[in-house]
């Protein structure tokens, strides 16, 4: 047999280029039996089985020990840490009930979004949650994967749809789960603030046994998380930001409210003169009923299974089970003049005399409403793989499954709206001077709600990899394989969403179904002893869009021993998400400044909450992209190495939701207009109160984003003193254009993010700081607030960038006991204040960038029995 490679002729530079080229981050060499057959593993980002890890694509690897010494029990924690994770990664903070996948997180990479990167398990694709983000955004739920089953995370930069289909258009993130486990191994943790008040609890089990024919490992884990309110966290936890430099994003909704008498607009006389406004409405702060990290539960197991057969055959099985249970929490129901409600004179409590318009109300007395939310996944993978001769082989089966189901009780806040008119036109329910009506009435207006999701995959795949042919006095080295996916999403709301009876919650509805097939095949061409050529194909066929091919290129060429350079060059794509095909009437809101009627009027002057109803467009067609990737590795030494990778990638045909200021300017001038939906204008008045604005999803966007990654390493022997080891990885990002808009230093678009780790290792003494870092970027990218983005031609304040320093320190007592203590943002930093944009951040920080949590303690044990 010939040779596959040459790059592992130089040990004593392999581990450094390995740890900047395959493993950036903390690393774990590559293990070799000798100067004889290396094992030849599959690296994320190539189907090809390699003889090192180091491919011609920049990979990072967070391993076993990174996540161990980050300290962090949440994947999304640990992955929103990392520089390459950007703009439009999501999580369960912030969740409420306007959430609209609520209980969920997920990833995002270069900040093009969770739908453009691809979530793998040990390879294989995942099915997505049944509950969408941002009403059309699929992903994968990685809460579903608990973090004491993860041996290490590979993080693929580079475009991969050649390599593993749609999505892959940022890049990918492959969980690799552990296998070969001997014996037993019981962890426990617990940690809290020392703010407000907010605690974790975890523990996990992990179970293996193997022989010389087979293995099995089984492994429990359990997370418990209290929920940290925003009425304990000051001025995070209200949406009045005037007092500290930002917006009032106070509610027009308020507590008491305003009516309609003679056709004017009637504020309250018990308003508070602090909430009531000049154009007549009694504003209501919503914020102190959210939580800013809902309370959570969520218990899992994986299997994994593997038999060796005589016949050089292996059968191998993955079972993995989760449940989580969650909350999502808001203020009391929010009413407005879309409700359609009335007080008749005859009311006890009119103090008008005559029948009245209800304006805009909220029923503080029912309570703040309340989700609970239950999901279950489930994941089987059962296969059979082996060599024939050179060639290894493998095939195998998955079924995925992701289950949700909202609800919601009388208990919660849920009010509906005929209801509160019966009991407003009996007399029973006093909506004037913000009382608190009696609670069998309360009983009498309110309702239970369910809003149920559902998610399958049925996959199979097959692939050989091995050498094709002779190449000079070297082998060419080959991938190919074929794939079929059935998918299929459900996301139900409950009737009375549909039918308006529930107000001041976004609904969403969808239902779609597809089935895929693929194939693709992959080239590892040694041109040299030094260079290498990868050539990749894939071909996707998709029941409901079509088909599409994307190749990928890419070069690693050494020209000396201690430099490493490559590249690559890559098409891709992602399939519109089930969710944007088959969605139905879904609504969120948006506060803006109703300009015209406030011209023609002289109402609604403020920045003010409105509806916005989407519908889903069966014509979309895929994303398309392109990407490319340059970068070199320098290594003079086994105990330093630096790297440096310039990337760019470009999306066409993106899919995303009409811009709202275009729609507001063509449409909402017109009282009449189908798109921007005006209720019947007050006597004397042109323009009518904002009913709500139709939108949908098109191809109409394109992206064009670059930078630069840095990565660097050193190890430091002291001797006696044991090992200091230096680690850094920095992302620049240099454009963020999107629709000739540049984002870059935009509000949420920092140009710069990097991590520092320091690891101090001495014998069973270990201690690890990690400094990350968030740029600065402009704030409120919609400076006037009237619905029209002007970033780019005015200039607003910046946010500040932040540094966070995490601390731990870890002993071994023994090989049966070790013992962890830490603290994450050593130094109780707040996040940076910001004015907001005034729909998803309107608390005066941003919350997809900066985590409000502040200085948190932690404690870990764990207990090892052979």
């Amino acid at each position: 047999m010939k040779n596959s490679h040459h790059f592992m002729q130089r040990p004593l530079y392999a581990f450094t280029i390995a740890a900047l080229a395959g493993t950036s981050f903390m690393s774990v060499a590559a293990q070799t039996d000798g100067a004889e057959k290396v094992e030849r593993i599959e690296v994320t980002g190539s189907r090809i089985k390699r003889s090192d890890i180091e491919g011609p694509s920049p990979v990072q690897s967070i391993s076993r020990a990174d996540i161990d010494n980050m300290g962090y029990d949440n994947l999304q924690q640990l992955l929103e840490r990392m520089p390459v994770a950007g703009n439009g990664t999501f999580s369960t903070r912030g969740n409420n009930q306007d959430s609209t996948a609520n209980g969920a997180a997920a990833v995002s990479l270069r900040g093009l979004g969770s739908d453009a990167t691809l979530v793998l398990i040990n390879g294989r694709r995942v099915s997505i949650s049944a509950f969408a983000e941002s009403i059309t955004n699929s992903f994968v739920d990685i809460n579903s994967i608990p973090v004491s089953a993860i041996e290490r995370i590979d993080i693929l930069k580079d475009g991969a749809s050649a390599i593993y289909g749609s999505d892959a258009v940022a890049g990918v993130v492959n969980i690799i789960l552990k296998k070969d486990i001997n014996g037993l191994e019981v962890n426990l943790g617990y940690g809290g603030t020392d703010g407000p008040n907010y605690e974790e609890k975890t523990a996990s089990l992990v179970w293996g046994t193997s022989t010389e024919k087979s293995s099995a490992s089984i492994i429990i884990d359990y997370f418990n998380n209290t929920a940290l309110s925003s009425d304990e966290m000051g001025r995070l936890g209200t949406a009045n930001q005037e007092p500290y430099g930002g917006m009032d994003f106070r509610s027009s909704r308020g507590f008491p409210g305003y009516f309609y008498v003679d056709g004017e607009k009637t504020i309250d006389p018990s308003c508070p003169p602090e909430n009531a406004t000049s154009t007549g409405s009694c504003l209501f702060d919503y914020g102190p009923y959210g939580y800013i990290t809902p309370a959570s539960e969520r218990v899992g197991a994986i299997s994994q299974f593997e038999y060796n057969f005589d016949n050089g055959i292996s059968a191998f099985l993955e079972v993995a089970v989760q449940h989580n249970s969650s909350q999502a929490a808001g203020a009391p129901t929010p009413l407005d003049e879309d409700a359609g409600l009335t007080v008749p004179a005859s009311h006890p409590n009119n103090p008008f005399g005559q029948d009245i318009d209800i304006g805009r109300y909220r029923t503080v007395d029912a309570g703040a409403r309340q989700w609970d939310i239950e999901s279950d996944t489930l994941r089987f993978v059962a296969g059979l793989k082996g060599e024939i001769s050179d060639w290894s082989w493998e095939a195998a089966v998955q079924k995925g499954r992701s289950k949700s189901m909202q609800t919601g009780d009388r208990s919660q806040g849920w009010v509906r709206t005929d209801f509160l008119q019966q009991e407003i036109d009996a007399g029973n329910y006093n909506p004037f001077g913000g009382t608190y009506n009696s609670q069998d009435v309360i009983d009498r207006i309110t309702t239970s709600l369910v809003r149920r999701g559902e998610s399958h995959m049925t996959s199979f795949d097959a692939n050989i990899t091995g050498e094709a042919f002779s190449f000079g006095d070297d082998v060419v080295m080959m991938a190919a394989g074929i794939e079929y996916r059935e998918e299929d999403v459900s996301d139900i709301p409950d009737d009375q969403f549909q039918r308006g009876l529930i107000f001041g919650t976004e609904s969403v509805s969808a239902a779609a179904e597809r089935d895929q097939y693929a194939a693709y095949i992959e080239f590892s061409i040694p041109l040299a002893d030094n260079l290498e050529l990868q050539l990749a194909g894939r071909y996707d066929d998709y029941s409901d869009f079509g088909s599409t091919t994307n190749p990928k290129v890419a070069v690693r060429w050494a020209p000396t021993d201690s430099i490493t350079v490559r590249g690559s060059w890559a098409q891709g794509f992602r399939a519109p998400s089930l969710a944007q095909i088959g969605l139905g009437p879904s609504e969120e809101s948006q506060f803006f400044v109703d300009t015209y009627r406030c011209q023609a009027t002289g109402q609604d002057c403020d920045a003010l909450d409105y509806n916005i109803q989407f519908a889903g467009n069966p014509n979309l067609e895929a994303e398309e992209s392109e990407s490319w990737n340059v970068g070199f590795i320098w290594a003079p030494t086994a105990e330093f190495g630096f790297g440096v990778d310039i990337w760019s990638i470009t999306q066409d045909n993106k899919i995303d939701e009409q811009e709202f200021g275009p729609i507001y300017s063509e449409n909402c001038n017109d009282q009449n207009s189908t798109v921007c939906v005006r209720l019947a204008p007050q006597d004397g008045l042109s323009l009518g109160v904002i009913q709500k604005v139709h939108s949908t999803f098109e191809n109409v966007s394109s992206q064009e984003v670059s930078g630069i990654d840095v990565s660097a390493n050193y190890t430091h022997a002291m001797n006696d003193y044991g090992f200091l080891k230096f680690n850094l990885e920095w992302a620049y990002q240099d454009e963020f254009k999107k629709d000739g808009r540049d984002y870059t230093g935009e509000y949420r678009y920092p140009e710069h993010r990097w991590i520092f780790s320091t690891n101090w290792e001495m014998g069973d003494f270990n201690t690890n700081v990690n400094v990350s870092y968030i740029g600065e970027f402009e704030d409120t990218p919609d400076i006037n607030f009237d619905g029209d983005l002007d970033f780019d031609s005015n200039t607003s304040r910046m946010v500040d960038s932040q540094t966070l320093v995490d601390l731990q320190t870890a002993y071994n007592f023994s090989d049966k006991l070790k013992v962890s203590v830490g603290v994450n943002n050593v130094f109780d930093e707040d996040p940076p204040f910001a004015i907001g944009d005034g729909d998803g951040d309107l608390y005066g920080y941003v919350s997809s960038v900066h985590n409000p949590r502040g200085r948190y303690f932690y404690t870990k044990l764990t207990m090892r029995f052979n």
